[in-house]
């Protein structure tokens, strides 16, 4: 199995990706669209609710209820990703232990936090019963 996505770009920096029947559109400089690491931010945090939800399933907690991941990407002086953290809120009351546990699970499950080189891994924190 493999994932194909066309890219096209006539001119300049932006570009449509064309994923199955859906297009995407991403401008690197970040003036028409969302820039390419923005995209990828969204994308890490889009896999991560799946891999919370699991985790907290496979932890002996049912339903996290509402997930909000508030990213931040950390910028190095070449404007590039330096690291990436997460502030997670869930609806659910989970401790800290649980939370640390759920969070082990989801590093484990999302394919994104996967795909990225280790430095780059988000430091995450979770509040509960938000």
């Amino acid at each position: 199995m493999s994932k194909d996505v066309t890219t096209v770009s006539d001119e300049g920096f932006a570009a449509t990706n064309e994923i199955r029947d859906f297009d995407l559109r991403i401008d690197a400089g970040g003036e028409e669209t969302p820039d390419t690491l923005e995209t990828l931010l969204a994308a890490y945090a889009t896999c991560y609710v799946p891999a919370l939800r699991v985790g907290g399933r496979q932890r002996d907690v049912d339903e996290l209820g509402r997930i909000e991941i508030d990213v931040t990407g950390e910028l190095n002086d070449d404007d590039k990703l330096a690291s990436v953290s997460f502030d997670v809120t869930v609806e659910a009351d989970v401790d800290d232990e649980t939370a640390e546990r759920i969070v082990d699970r989801a590093n484990e499950l999302c394919k994104v936090h996967d795909a990225l080189k280790s430095e780059l891994h988000a430091d995450v924190a979770v509040e509960g019963g938000a």
